[in-house]
């Protein structure tokens, strides 16, 4: 039978940061096989960081595991910071760990933003890359930030109610600019509060059955100051120009091999991004799993991911 669960805890065998520019500094590690084949995770958000958990979908016999805390998130610094943050910064910064490790090519690992991000990162180095492993889409369009802001009511409206509730009647018009207000306050404590309300809105409704460990993470103040701050700028500042430049762009990639995860109820991210996706990449390996939301923790996501690392020990 092929693996479906998470490879035991590893530790990384080095760590570092680079400083990017005269602002951002980066954290990184790696894991596995020093010589294995390179695999670089990207985690989702934007903003949210990557976890020791992260490690476990890649055989680490096999593997060279990099991940990277992206600008302004996770245990790089300043978090939460948006200056110079953008979609094309986080791909030098990619590229800029890529040279520094020196790895000529590598996999790529992403879900939900890291999905994003990989096609981004994909399409602008092709030559770089041996792979892709993708969950959870999200293209960065208009419509996909509206479902998130409003939409998601339909499905969760407890947790919209509690979401909108923070914003006064009379600035939920625009949720997005009524919490950039507060996420961007120079006061702490409603920085804080805001990201803490942001945050949990998105946990709890990220996974097909109710999670209180994902909620009661998303509220973690690191975790939710990192991950609001910086999706919500996103939301706002770093639309792609056109909009479906992901999908127009697909042909840079399409000569890779790839593998589209995607949680038939997903809510966060809904299927209909990966059906465009698959539609404009119909090589690419799509599999809807019929009983998940968004999460990657969830057991048919996670054993859909590890299966697909598994398949991809044959490209090196």
């Amino acid at each position: 039978m092929p693996r479906s669960d998470f490879y035991p805890p590893i530790d990384p065998f080095q760590t570092g940061t680079i400083a990017v520019d005269g602002l951002h500094t980066v954290y990184w590690e790696q894991a596995g096989n020093p010589r294995g084949v390179p695999v670089m995770f990207l985690h989702g958000g934007p903003g949210a960081g990557a976890s020791p958990t992260h490690r476990r979908f890649f055989d680490p016999a096999h593997y060279r595991i990099v991940v990277m805390d992206q600008r302004g998130a996770g245990r790089s610094t300043p978090l939460g910071e948006t200056r110079e943050n953008t979609t094309e910064r986080l791909v030098e910064d990619i590229e800029t760990l890529r040279r520094h490790l020196g790895i000529e090519r590598w996999h790529l690992f992403g879900g939900s933003w890291g999905s994003t991000l990989a096609l981004s990162y994909a399409q602008t180095h092709p030559d770089r890359c041996l792979g892709l492993i993708l969950r959870g889409i999200f293209l960065m369009r208009k419509s996909e930030i509206d479902w998130f802001l409003y939409s998601m009511r339909i499905l969760f409206p407890e947790a919209w109610a509690a979401f909108a509730g923070h914003i006064p009647e009379n600035e939920r018009g625009d949720l997005l600019e009524a919490f950039w207000k507060r996420l961007d306050s120079s006061d702490p404590t409603v920085r804080m509060a805001a990201a803490r309300v942001w945050s949990i809105y998105e946990g709890s409704c990220s996974s097909l059955l109710p999670s209180p460990d994902l909620i009661a993470a998303s509220g973690e103040d690191r975790h939710a100051l990192g991950l609001a701050r910086i999706e919500a700028h996103y939301f706002r500042s770093n639309r792609f120009t056109p909009e479906d430049k992901l999908l127009r762009d697909v042909d840079r990639i399409r000569h890779l091999p790839a593998v589209i995860v995607q949680g038939r109820y997903d809510i966060v991210c809904p299927v209909i991004s990966a059906d465009a996706l698959h539609r404009a990449w119909p090589e690419a390996d799509y599999r809807i799993v019929p009983d998940a939301g968004h999460s990657a923790m969830e057991p048919g996501i996670r054993a859909a991911l590890i299966q697909a690392t598994e398949r991809f020990k044959e490209y090196r």
